[in-house]
């Protein structure tokens, strides 16, 4: 599997223990990782930086920051062009099981899936690779 199309990964996470964790998973196999650790921040980064995908904690300084900061991420040209994830905990705390699986989902989510914490790294990859070959057809 291949992922040289998404060489640099926005992580935006309020929880400095798990977004130093996930940017040492991702480094490992081979991407370029900014870190941030406030939407407004990561917003900020995003339109600094141009990343080819991010990874978004669902609740930071909100309960629904994560989806604050997809909506602002995919209102941008480049940002409707690069997958997005949501990636929450919320599952294993409500018992609520959040998806982005079809168009529609995706569309009121703003996002291009869902991971939930704590991270797996092929899970990732995986859903990386699919948004590649879904945008090559």
């Amino acid at each position: 599997m291949t992922h040289n199309n998404f060489r640099k990964i926005l992580l935006v996470d309020d929880d400095q223990d798990l977004l130093e964790q996930n940017k040492t998973l991702l480094e490992s196999r081979g991407f370029n990782v900014l870190t941030a650790e406030s939407g407004e921040d990561g917003y900020k980064l995003f339109l600094k930086e141009r990343p080819d995908a991010a990874i978004l904690d669902l609740i930071m300084e909100q309960m629904d920051s994560g989806f604050v900061l997809s909506y602002r991420i995919k209102k941008t040209e480049h940002g409707k062009n690069i997958p997005l994830f949501i990636l929450t905990s919320a599952t294993y705390e409500t018992g609520f099981k959040f998806d982005a699986s079809t168009e529609e989902e995706k569309e009121w989510i703003k996002c291009d899936g869902i991971l939930n914490k704590p991270v797996v790294v092929d899970e990732l990859l995986m859903k990386l690779e699919n948004f590649r070959l879904t945008e090559e057809k």
